[in-house]
């Protein structure tokens, strides 16, 4: 930049008058004479030195004057920029900085148009300068700054368990995702009766009055997600639908698994923590729960990012089995019947708790029921002589303070021919009848049978031990076992069934 800080012609006019004015005070005044000899020729001899002073002063104020207002009118104002304090350069008005850094953003803006972007120009000052006709070097500063500035992308990182599974564009992005994942595992409210019903809703339920309704209790994710922002590069911003699918997807490790001595479909479920429900879908050959040692089983199952649980309750309509009251008559002959009055089934409502994972049950319990319309008995005429074992067709609890871990009915392609229990380890006969069958039987392992001898039959399962022996005659609530894990049985409980003239029936309904 050239800066003058004084013109030439100015100070080259000021050293002539000085030395003007030098020369006329160093002549003496007795050396200039006039030829008229008069005082007054002497007078004017010493006015001349101070006329030719005078004169001098009114150039020199002449001349100052005027080089004022020259310098005045040649001054530019300028500003030196200066970046996070370091000198870059001038210009000649703050204004064109701006522009610049208005310019840079939307440049950048526009080279990554799906993205927030931000302009790192630094921290910007100035100082404000002039000078004698200054010439500030505007575009060398201006093409300097713009060479230093820099950009970078805002994002917000997705964490799960504190990992960073992806990088989104903001907040708003992220949160849509999350709600589209739980969303995705979630029935929506006019689906739900026939997206979602309880597991005991089957062929043999299909005559209740009303279909199973569902209410969605809960929808959560387990993991922990956290969500925070970043300054990142915008080649590491995701695509949003990119990272949905990988949060429900994740990544796919095929799995298999040899079936051992002592296994079985829910044992193995339990032991790689995944719900029966894979097994049976990816090993469609498997039937009646039937595996065999050496069997190789597909156990592969998607690992999502995150785990999405719900919580929901479904409410049936369940028929009530009239009970038999039984009428003695020692008119007639003993083993003869008669029935004086029909039965009449009742209703009542049932409510079933269901906990999935990723759309996987996971669990199921019975929460409560109510009686809605209660069932009339029939009425049966018999004659007098007693039978031994004869059952009353009143069935009562085989577990003391049970609680239902599965119900009766079709699921995954398959008849859950029972209901599973769990309470008090001691199993009670339901009802009065004889032991038919006091052993291990496929399946069920150590199991018990016993013949109410009035068309009903009820089968107890998976026994630890067993208490009684073929051909005993029980009443109800007698010890028949233990509560165990034989057969193919996955954690301690009974599996309990009611069968009415050899065909299965939901125990729910007698109970």
């Amino acid at each position: 930049m050239s800066v003058f800080n004084e013109p030439d012609r100015i100070r080259k006019g000021w050293n002539s008058l000085r030395q003007s004015f030098r020369r006329a005070r160093s002549q003496p005044s007795s050396s200039v004479e006039h030829d008229n000899g008069t005082n007054k020729g002497k007078r004017n001899l010493h006015r001349k030195p101070l006329l030719l002073a005078g004169g001098a002063l009114a150039f020199v104020l002449i001349a100052g004057f005027s080089g004022a207002e020259f310098m005045k009118a040649n001054t530019v104002d300028y500003y030196d920029v200066y970046r996070n304090g370091s000198l870059i350069g001038s210009v000649a008005k703050q204004e064109q900085v701006e522009a610049l850094v208005a310019e840079q953003k939307k440049a950048v803006a526009a080279a990554h148009p799906d993205v927030t972007m931000v302009l790192d120009t630094g921290t910007i000052t100035y100082k404000a300068q002039s000078a004698y006709k200054a010439r500030p070097e505007t575009d060398a500063t201006l093409d300097k700054l713009a060479d230093l500035f820099d950009s970078h992308a805002t994002g917000v990182e997705l964490k799960v368990d504190g990992k960073v599974i992806a990088v989104v564009k903001d907040q708003a992005t992220a949160d849509k995702i999350l709600a589209s994942v739980q969303n995705r595992y979630a029935p929506k409210a006019a689906q739900a009766k026939t997206a979602v019903t309880a597991l005991a809703y089957t062929e043999t339920s299909k005559t209740a009055s009303a279909k199973p309704s569902t209410v969605v209790k809960s929808v959560k994710i387990i993991e922990n997600v956290t969500t925070t922002a970043a300054n990142v590069d915008p080649s590491a911003i995701d695509d949003a639908g990119e990272v949905y699918t990988k949060m429900i997807k994740g990544s796919v490790k095929p799995t298999q698994y040899t079936v051992q001595a002592g296994d079985c479909v829910g044992c193995i479920a339990q032991k790689f923590d995944i719900s029966p429900q894979v097994i049976y879908e990816n090993n469609k050959w498997i039937k009646d729960d039937m595996i065999k040692i050496g069997d190789v089983l597909d156990l592969t199952v998607l690992q999502p990012e995150v785990t999405v649980q719900t919580v929901e309750h479904v409410t049936e309509t369940e028929s009530i089995e009239p009970i038999t009251v039984i009428q003695k008559n020692s008119n007639m002959r003993a083993g003869e019947t008669k029935i004086v009055r029909e039965g009449k089934a009742g209703k009542k409502k049932v409510v079933y708790q269901l906990t999935k994972q990723n759309g996987y049950l996971m669990n199921e319990e019975l929460l409560g029921e109510q009686v809605l319309e209660p069932s009339v008995p029939a009425i049966v005429m018999k004659g007098t002589k007693v039978i031994l074992g004869e059952g009353t067709g009143r069935f009562a609890w085989p577990v003391s303070g049970a609680k239902l871990t599965s119900s009766y009915g079709t699921r995954w392609g398959r008849l859950h021919k029972g209901i599973d229990l769990i309470g008090n380890k001691t199993i009670l006969a339901a009802d009065n009848g004889v032991v038919s069958f006091a052993g291990y039987k496929n399946g069920l392992g150590n199991a018990v049978i016993i013949n109410h001898k009035n068309g009903y039959e009820t089968i107890y399962g998976h026994l630890s031990k067993i208490s009684v022996e073929k051909g005993q005659v029980v009443q109800q609530g007698d010890k028949l076992g233990i509560m165990g894990n034989t057969g193919h049985s996955f954690g301690t409980h009974l599996h309990f069934e009611i069968h009415k003239g050899g065909k299965v029936q939901n125990p729910i309904k007698y109970l």
